[in-house]
C-alpha cells in the first residue's frame, strides 16, 4: 500500500517523537473480531489530544471564554494490517507541516511486534467559534507545533 502523504517510508517513521499506548478493547472490535474501522479515528483523536497537551498548544480551545477552537478539516486513514481485541498498539503522532492556521498531523499505529497497522493524516485547523473562519497560529504556537515536527526524543 502506498499512502500519498508518505514520500519516504523510513524517513517518515524516524521523524515521530511522541507516542502513546492504546489497548484494543472488545467493544472496539466488530462482529468479525477485528478493529472496527470507525475506532481508528477515535484512537488518532486520543493520541492527537495527548500530543497537543504534551506540546502545550491549544490551552484556550476548551475554555468557554475563548473564541478559538480546533477542528479537524479532513482525516485520511489507511489500514495496513488487521488489529484484534486485546492487542496493545502504540500510536505515534507528529506535525508534518504547519500552515498559517492549520497543521498537517500524521499518525502511525504499530502493534507489539513493531508492525505498522494503521497510518493516517489529518488537517488540524484553528478557527473562530463565532465566525467559523480560520485563526492564524501565534508565533509561540507555531514554535511549539514545529517542535512536534523536529524533536527526536521519544516521549511515552
Amino acid at each position: 500500500m502506498r499512502q500519498n502523504y508518505i514520500d519516504d517510508w523510513e524517513r517518515w517513521q524516524e521523524e515521530f517523537s511522541f507516542s502513546i499506548p492504546v489497548h484494543v478493547r472488545f467493544s472496539d472490535t466488530d462482529m468479525n473480531g477485528h478493529l472496527s474501522n470507525t475506532v481508528a479515528a477515535v484512537y488518532f483523536e486520543y493520541a492527537r489530544i495527548e500530543f497537543i497537551k504534551h506540546l502545550g498548544v491549544g490551552g484556550d480551545w476548551l475554555s468557554t471564554d475563548s473564541d478559538v477552537m480546533a477542528v479537524i478539516a479532513d482525516l485520511q486513514v489507511d489500514f495496513m494490517r488487521q488489529v484484534y481485541f486485546d492487542e496493545q498498539l502504540t500510536i505515534h503522532v507528529k506535525v508534518e507541516s504547519i500552515g498559517k492556521s492549520s497543521a498537517d498531523v500524521h499518525y502511525l499505529a504499530v502493534n507489539e511486534k513493531g508492525e505498522a497497522c494503521l497510518t493516517a493524516r489529518s488537517a488540524l485547523v484553528q478557527a473562530s467559534k463565532s465566525t467559523g473562519r480560520s485563526v492564524a497560529w501565534s508565533e509561540k504556537e507555531r514554535s511549539l507545533l514545529g517542535h512536534g515536527t523536529f524533536e527526536k526524543a521519544n516521549t511515552r
